[in-house]
């Protein structure tokens, strides 16, 4: 019976995205049917092998993975991100996007993100993840690793550990606005990735994304 549930699920949404592709040009709609047919037969093999929701969510994960990007497909795929990025975030003073090759560096500033010695987000960070999520979600087809970053004052255990939850706080934010859980992985750097001598800097979120290939 779950079985039944899982398959029609799938025919509805591969439904939709075909039904939706005529407001796409021919490599969006080749793209987005690609990830989306491929997660839905991924969350079917990851329930029927794990039969729990967790096994689903990874099936869905190599699913898209199978549909993902090859060619030149990847270098307009991260312009067009990179680009609605810039636009999301032009009048942020704590965010700042960078590209190095097909991979993209959104880093936000440590103290507009949180108070001194605490990992709770400000009012002003959810705002703008949630303006970061409505672009992760519109490009499905890029994984999100979230690092979290101190200066070298205080302890190296304690810098660790609340690199590791403000990672971690980021992380629940942008899944309260539905980006998926198996593109996100969260790291915490502590002081072991200084960019600067000025402390304020190196005190940092950095959310990078990069494109899943095609049979990678």
């Amino acid at each position: 019976m779950k079985n039944s549930i899982i398959i029609l699920s799938g025919i509805l949404i591969i439904t939709t995205l075909f039904s939706c592709a005529g407001f796409q040009n021919n490599q969006q709609q080749g793209t987005a049917v690609g990830a989306g047919t491929g997660a839905v037969v991924g969350a079917i093999l990851g329930q029927a092998i794990g039969r729990d929701t967790k096994g689903t969510l990874i099936g869905a994960g190599i699913g898209a993975a199978i549909g993902g990007l090859s060619g030149n497909q990847i270098g307009q795929y991260m312009d067009r991100q990179e680009q609605d990025l810039q636009n999301t975030l032009a009048a942020s003073e704590a965010a700042s996007i960078q590209r190095e090759q097909d991979v993209l560096r959104a880093t936000f500033k440590g103290e507009a993100f949180f108070d001194t010695d605490s990992s709770a987000l400000k009012p002003g960070a959810q705002a703008e993840l949630e303006r970061v999520a409505q672009i992760l979600n519109k490009y499905p087809q890029t994984m999100i690793e979230i690092g979290g970053h101190t200066d070298v004052r205080g302890p190296e255990k304690y810098n660790q550990e609340l690199s590791e939850e403000r990672a971690k706080s980021v992380e629940v934010a942008l899944l309260q606005q539905n980006v998926a859980s198996w593109r996100i992985k969260t790291v915490g750097y502590g002081e072991t990735r200084p960019i600067s001598s000025d402390h304020a800097k190196n005190r940092r979120v950095e959310i990078l994304i990069t494109p899943i290939q095609k049979g990678s």
